[in-house]
């Protein structure tokens, strides 16, 4: 199955889901993130410059996301999430302006996505947080160094590969 077969799969049960459980969408960078790595790699942009374009390419992909997911929003703040589940829609975070403002994370290849939605977890007050790896990943070990520190206390937490789309529609409504 190809990548976008596994991306239309997840916002499948990610819609399915939202019509029972709110559910608050953390992009990953996905293939901009790589961009971003690959720019880093050659060009030695520096920790400070890597981390807030890796970022950026967060919100790229939940522009993506919200392109495709129906009844998505995309929220940039705390404030929003909380405006998006009012109108029953499903918010897709693009993380940058929030994280700018508070800047809670290092500024490093440590933190990815992982840690970021772990500290937003935590903000929105979540009970559960699932993740959705790239098929093939497995285990904890798949996490960012810096997951397990910004995870809070009592939260559940999924690790999900993308191909198993039966495991995701479980986790997802929590049955």
């Amino acid at each position: 199955m190809t990548a976008a077969a596994h991306f239309d799969s997840i916002l499948a049960e990610i819609a399915a889901a939202s019509l029972s459980v709110p559910l608050l969408v953390v992009p990953g960078g996905g293939p901009f993130a790589n961009a971003v790595r690959d720019a880093d790699r050659s060009l030695g942009l520096g920790d400070d410059a890597a981390h807030w374009m890796a970022i950026l390419a967060m919100d790229q992909y939940a522009h993506a996301i919200t392109s495709r997911l129906p009844d998505s929003v995309l929220v940039t703040r705390r404030d929003d999430v909380d405006r998006a589940f009012a109108r029953q829609g499903v918010p897709v975070l693009a993380p940058y302006a929030w994280l700018r403002d508070e800047d809670p994370l290092p500024h490093s290849w440590d933190v990815t996505s992982d840690s970021i939605s772990a500290w937003v977890a935590g903000q929105v007050g979540a009970r559960r947080l699932v993740l959705v790896k790239a098929a093939g990943a497995s285990g904890r070990e798949v996490v960012d160094p810096c997951f397990q520190p910004f995870l809070p206390p009592g939260i559940e937490t999924a690790i999900v590969t993308a191909d198993r789309i039966d495991l995701l529609r479980s986790v997802l409504t929590g049955r």
